[in-house]
């Protein structure tokens, strides 16, 4: 005995898909919100400093010639020269990114390709603990720790009291959970068929996290060290702490290059750093003084916003995209 069958009715279904329903659309408006309050803040944070930079750029005693090329900030003498904050906050983030990639990288690879549960879950709660302590306790453990280390290793005649390599170290250790976490994020990404066609092709476990894993999570791995380059750039309280007040000064031809312009022994304001100090003194409203706290953070901006454009460019030219 034999039915005919009978074509399936989507009608029901269609009607069912075009029914409101209030409870979705209230989770679709909210999600709305949340993007939009993020969008209309990054436009707010330009503004103000847009606005404020061009009240200092105004000024009869600035011009963005000298702010541009000078090596001299001397605001009491009106001296207005970015470079020696951009170098000392470029030379800290070299000295951080030089403790906290190799070494968040190589924590992700372990956790990812090594670690067993046991171990993992050992490791990850004191990650965490040190992505959660405060980074004013950073600072002065930098000044308090790191710096008399450094002191006994190289001289108290080499090494100052306040010093970008101790505070560069420091916010290094500061980062390394946010590029473990984010790189072994990545690593995982990886399918695992990949490991096992490397296995199967006699590769060892190291031969495999290093030559097929890591590359096929490249562009993931790049994504974690610009986040944390530019965490490096913005960090505050470590360096306004450790590095030292007042920028070092310089002049081309009569300084040595590496032996004072790069000097990672001797003290060094960073744009963070400065902004925190002169904001702490007695500044009036409006004043040039007042203003380039402005003028500094719009250039911290413009940096990390490079950088985050050139990995996003770089991520979406190698990005593997596995199914």
């Amino acid at each position: 005995m034999t039915t005919d069958a009978s074509p399936l009715d989507l009608t029901g279904a269609a009607q069912l898909r075009k029914r409101p329903r209030p409870l979705e659309m209230l989770i679709q408006g909210s999600l709305f919100v949340a993007a939009a309050i993020s969008i209309v803040t990054t436009i707010g944070i330009v503004y103000e400093l847009g606005k404020e930079a061009l009240l200092f750029f105004s000024a009869e005693e600035v011009t963005l010639g000298e702010f541009l090329t000078s090596t001299k900030w001397q605001p009491a003498i009106l001296d207005f020269g970015i470079w020696p904050l951009i170098l000392a906050t470029v030379l800290t983030s070299l000295i951080a990114m030089a403790v906290a990639l190799p070494v968040g990288l190589a924590t992700a690879i372990y956790l990812s390709e090594y670690a067993s549960e046991r171990s993992r879950g050992v490791l990850k709660p004191v990650l965490e603990v040190l992505a959660g302590i405060p980074t004013v306790v950073y600072g002065y453990f930098a000044l308090t720790f790191m710096t008399p280390l450094l002191r006994s290793i190289f001289g108290d005649g080499v090494v100052q009291i306040f010093n970008t390599a101790s505070a560069g170290i420091v916010v290094g250790i500061l980062i390394i959970p946010m590029v473990s976490s984010m790189a072994e994020d990545a690593l995982h990404a990886v399918p695992t068929s990949l490991r096992e066609a490397a296995h199967a092709l006699g590769a060892t476990r190291l031969e495999t996290s290093l030559r097929v894993v890591l590359p096929a999570a490249l562009s993931g791995i790049t994504a974690a060290f610009v986040v944390a380059i530019s965490r490096a750039i913005g960090e505050t309280m470590v360096v306004a702490i450790a590095a030292g007040a007042g920028p070092r000064n310089f002049t081309f031809g009569e300084d040595s290059l590496f032996g004072y312009i790069f000097n990672p022994f001797v003290a060094g304001e960073t744009m963070t750093g400065h902004i925190v100090r002169i904001s702490g003194g007695d500044l009036s409203y409006d004043s040039i003084d007042y203003n380039s706290i402005f003028a500094i953070g719009l250039t911290l901006f413009i940096l990390t916003l490079g950088l985050n454009v050139l990995s996003r460019r770089f991520v979406t030219k190698f990005r593997e995209v596995y199914e």
